[in-house]
């Protein structure tokens, strides 16, 4: 047996014997104190009590300065990960309330401070709210702040005052007990053990929250951990960096991504604004540094764009964007996010440059039309005038074959004359201003209808319809909807078969029909023009809105293949859609859409 083994077991058996005699001398006192047991019962119940009273002012107080390092936190930084203390504070302050409640109600003093406190304490936190309220806004009212968090640290104060004046209070009802308690047992020896007793369980609760409190702080710096590790996930992913700059020390702290970024390892030089603005591109330096001095000496910040060169000699855009924050003592903190925007930069400068191209072709394209419906008008009227002499005065010299060939060339300047005015009116349609009037479509209506007249009394055509609607509408453009419409039925009907062309209107919701249940509690006005025609193969039914596209041979039937192609833009101009049904040899209809 060694030495150290001698040792444990003398000190083992030392401790037995200590046990033993202590229980011996416990025993002992026992049976002196057996006798006052009722009155220590009592004493020991006033102790209880009052502690209880106490510890749990002690806590509501806790819970307040949570609640208030939780304001100041999220005051300083703007994270919410600091409210959390002060979000269920409220909760667990109204819970220590109610006990203090029940534990003082043969107290009636007490229980008016109690609703003294309970006022103050709902002071306080309508000032915790008032005060975040203000940190939130752009521009802070540092005067309306400042008074706020005055007002609130006065109310703090007050609260403290209100509960060390209760303690006191219990303070004293515990030694009016205890001098009860002397003046029935004078028996020292019993006071020592009952305080020796008290002493072992205030360190045995001690101890507890100890053990409690280490296990949360355990269990706080794990989750803390794992917040770190996913804010750094987050950041490779997201391709952005954090920045915190204390404009007060002059000490700039970066996220391990920002070195990252410029192709550096972690934490690899001093966060220092001279060493990042060591990798911006030359030509843009002075955007950095015009932020920093503004972020010192203006106190503004901007959100900027700029270049920078990467370790690797690669050219990045990044972009900066920040946000300054004030404690109570004036000190303030440039917290910043910078994004790596190369391909947005990229792609947008794609974007303008595609624009650019097509604003070009759109003035070529302008440039165009006004070619072809304008200076193709003036040589087009003198072939046709030249062609009206010549019919006059010189067709009968003119051979069969020349003849033949004359008509010919009469039939295309036509034709090229109608395309000239179709032209016209599509390209009008595509320019103009949506002027939008409170209209009667019964009287747009009759109106097409008696610009049609002579064509609708040629085919001996019948139009029903039932009562249209009042709409906001471009009168002239519906006018010529109608017209086309109705032309184009009267064009395509079928041969002995009289035109039968049927107008109907109903109020819809948007959300049954496909195009609209984006905005699907919107009403519209459906129209509907259903004629008993040649009609279409359905394959076809959205190719014939398609500019100069026809079903049939221009030798068949005539036109520009333009019509349609204004109805669709007409309609559209209006916020609706058209779409096409046709059944060969029976017939079609066109329904579209206007906004009620």
């Amino acid at each position: 047996m060694n030495l150290q083994s001698i040792y444990l077991f003398t000190s083992s058996s030392f401790l037995r014997k200590i046990f033993l005699g202590a229980l011996f001398i416990l025993i002992c006192i026992s049976a002196f104190t057996y006798r006052h047991t009722f009155a220590l019962s009592d004493s020991t119940a006033s102790v209880i009590h009052s502690q209880q009273v106490h510890l749990e002012l002690e806590q509501m107080m806790s819970y307040l300065k949570d609640a208030e390092t939780g304001q100041r936190g999220y005051i300083l930084t703007q994270n919410p990960v600091y409210l959390q203390p002060y979000n269920g504070s409220r909760e667990k302050v109204e819970v220590s309330f109610k006990l203090l409640k029940s534990l003082t109600l043969d107290n009636s003093k007490q229980q008016i401070n109690l609703d003294s406190l309970h006022k103050i304490i709902d002071l306080r936190y309508s000032l915790f709210r008032k005060s975040l309220a203000l940190s939130v806004e752009k521009p802070v009212n540092k005067v309306e702040f400042d008074n706020v968090l005055m007002n609130g640290k006065n109310a703090m104060d007050d609260i403290r005052y209100r509960v060390n004046q209760m303690i006191e209070f219990e303070l004293v009802y515990l030694k009016e007990k205890k001098a009860k308690y002397e003046s029935e047992i004078s028996f020292t020896p019993v006071f020592t053990i009952v305080l020796f007793l008290f002493t072992v369980l205030i360190f045995a609760i001690a101890y507890m929250m100890i053990n409690r409190d280490l296990k949360n702080v355990h269990k706080a710096n794990k989750e803390l951990t794992i917040i770190n590790e996913s804010i750094d996930h987050a950041e490779i992913i997201g391709n952005f960096c954090l920045t915190q700059w204390d404009l007060y020390n002059n000490k700039l702290i970066y996220s391990d991504n920002l070195y990252r970024m410029l192709g550096c390892e972690p934490q690899s030089f001093e966060p220092t604004v001279e060493n990042y603005v060591a990798f911006v591109h030359p030509e843009d330096k002075h955007i950095v540094e015009r932020g920093a001095n503004d972020a010192l000496n203006k106190n503004e910040t901007y959100i900027r764009t700029y270049r920078i060169i990467r370790k690797d000699g690669e050219i990045r855009y990044f972009r900066s964007v920040g946000k300054l924050i004030e404690d109570a003592k004036n000190h303030k903190t440039h917290i910043g996010i910078i994004n790596d925007v190369t391909e947005q930069h990229l792609s947008n400068l794609s974007l303008e440059e595609q624009n650019l191209e097509l604003e070009q072709t759109v003035k070529e394209l302008a440039s165009f039309n006004y070619v072809a419906s304008h200076d193709l008008q003036e040589p087009l009227r003198k072939i046709q005038l030249f062609i009206s002499r010549i019919d006059e005065n010189e067709k009968h010299s003119l051979s069969e074959t020349g003849k033949e060939y004359f008509a010919r060339i009469n039939v295309s300047a036509l034709r090229m004359r109608v395309l000239i005015d179709d032209l016209l009116q599509f390209s009008r349609t595509n320019k103009a201003e949506k002027n939008l009037e409170r209209t009667d479509l019964n009287k747009i209506f009759h109106k097409a209808k008696n610009e049609l007249a002579e064509a609708i009394r040629d085919k001996k055509g019948i139009i029903q319809t039932n009562r249209l609607p009042i709409l906001n509408v471009i009168p002239y453009q519906i006018e010529q909807l109608f017209i086309n419409l109705i032309s184009n039925s009267l064009k395509y009907s079928r041969v002995g078969v009289e035109p039968f062309i049927k107008i109907e209107c109903e109020k819809v919701r948007g959300k049954d029909y496909s195009p609209f249940k984006v905005n699907g509690e919107k009403k519209y006005f459906k129209f509907t023009f259903t004629d008993n025609g040649l009609g279409f193969e359905q394959k076809n039914a959205e190719s014939i809105f398609i500019l100069f596209h026809r079903l049939h041979h221009k030798s068949e039937y005539n036109g520009t293949g333009i019509g349609l192609s204004i109805c669709k833009k007409i309609v559209e101009n209006h916020g609706g859609f058209i779409t096409a049904k046709g059944v060969p040899n029976e017939g079609s209809a066109f329904t579209f859409f206007l906004p009620a």
